[in-house]
């Protein structure tokens, strides 16, 4: 699958923390009725056998809605369940290596908190950056906060497109206009609202009118 910008609007990170009696499918299938433009699966504490499962059915449910399907750090397991592609963060496999196993048609985010960082997630072949902490964010305990000044200095230094993660709600999101971001992506801000389509929703408005406000700006 070739990566379509438009999908990176709004990314939906997964995050069982939340899930009290429910479903990772039907928290993730409420996320998409809301309007997540890609999920990505985040699996820390599951057995690899258990982790494919779960992608398999995930899967099914992102085509069904017609939504690229990311797998966290794994790249097993993208490869078992033929995933659209992978995220990796710094400490894991490089792109070159990811690239190197899914074959050039599956989508490479990478994760990046400097300029060359991402210069060289970008020449080993990444088709997407995840880039963040922007703010403050209680999901992810290793993640370093990333300035605004970084975060632009970033989106001006690459030609693939980034998004944003951390801390980031449809009230503050506000403020990264102008940066070059075109998306956003959550963990709590929609997993952990109680009305989770309502939530992707409002952040999805939120998401259209920052990325409408870099076009003003450019």
């Amino acid at each position: 699958m070739k990566l379509d910008k438009k999908s990176l609007l709004l990314y939906a990170v997964t995050d069982r923390s939340w899930l009290g009696e429910e479903t990772l499918y039907s928290q993730v299938e409420r996320a998409l009725k809301g309007g997540a433009t890609m999920i990505q699966l985040r699996e820390k504490e599951m057995t690899e056998e258990a982790f494919i499962a779960e992608a398999q059915s995930i899967k099914e449910l992102c085509g069904r809605y017609g939504v690229p399907f990311i797998i966290n750090d794994s790249t097993a397991v993208a490869v078992a369940v033929d995933a659209d592609g992978v995220h990796v963060g710094q400490s894991d496999m490089e792109a070159d290596d990811v690239r190197r196993r899914l074959g050039k048609n599956k989508i490479i985010g990478v994760s990046a908190q400097t300029v060359e960082q991402a210069l060289l997630a970008e020449k080993q072949g990444a088709d997407y950056l995840g880039v963040g902490a922007v703010f403050h964010t209680g999901t992810k305990k290793d993640a370093s906060d990333v300035s605004f000044q970084t975060l632009k200095a970033i989106c001006g230094a690459v030609q693939i497109p980034v998004v944003a993660i951390g801390g980031i709600t449809a009230d503050n999101m506000k403020q990264l206009a102008g940066s070059g971001i075109c998306g956003v992506a959550v963990v709590s801000a929609i997993f952990a609202e109680a009305d989770i389509e309502a939530a992707a929703r409002k952040l999805k408005r939120a998401a259209a009118e920052t990325a409408a406000a870099e076009k003003e700006a450019d």
